[in-house]
């Protein structure tokens, strides 16, 4: 390539062909920085009030799995009818594909548990986020279920689903709410 025919450097360094259609004439454009997306601050109370909840659901949850593997009847629950423990929990109605509905409470609460610790909540990615407020909503539909069999087809209210059931809707509340109320943090940082 002879001296004629190289590229002259432009002014600011960079070699380009000034005479060329099409590209501008000078230094070449720079990419923008683009801003990371802040991440959001959750309220103070939403770690330990998603975490008290779902240790209290596990442990209700843990009793009643406890009573439908021995098949033992200390449920410490009233028979008078309208509320009977032993009916609910040993009805058809108590098993979901086989799988006892306690056993799947207990994962349910195992699972939200690790949704909901300090690093899930203030270092988690948009995912966590996402699965921690998709399993409160699969928890809500699951209640939901289980006291239409409860009332319509069981005739029966057991009163230890009935915490798990309330303490599940209470979950989904202090989640939808800690996202809702989440501050955004200030986000110095840039991204090239």
């Amino acid at each position: 390539m002879s001296a004629a025919s190289r590229p002259k450097p432009s002014r600011s360094g960079r070699s380009g062909r000034s005479g060329q259609p099409g590209r501008p004439v000078g230094p070449e454009p720079r990419i923008a920085p683009v801003a990371v997306p802040p991440r959001a601050t959750p309220p103070r109370w939403a770690v330990p009030a998603s975490l008290g909840l779902c240790v209290v659901g596990l442990g209700v949850s843990a009793f009643l799995a406890y009573e439908s593997a021995t098949a033992s009847v200390i449920l410490a629950c009233p028979v008078n009818g309208a509320i009977d423990c032993g009916k609910v929990t040993t009805s058809a109605w108590s098993k979901l594909f086989g799988i006892p509905v306690s056993y799947l409470g207990l994962l349910f609460f195992i699972g939200m548990i690790a949704l909901c610790t300090k690093a899930a909540w203030t270092r988690g990615s948009a995912l966590v986020h996402n699965l921690r407020l998709g399993g409160t909503v699969v928890g809500v539909a699951m209640v939901l279920y289980l006291v239409w069999a409860e009332l319509f087809r069981i005739g029966a209210i057991c009163l230890w689903c009935t915490v798990v059931h309330v303490v599940s809707f209470a979950l989904f509340c202090v989640v939808l709410f800690a996202r809702v109320l989440a501050e955004p943090t200030p986000a110095a940082t840039l991204r090239r």
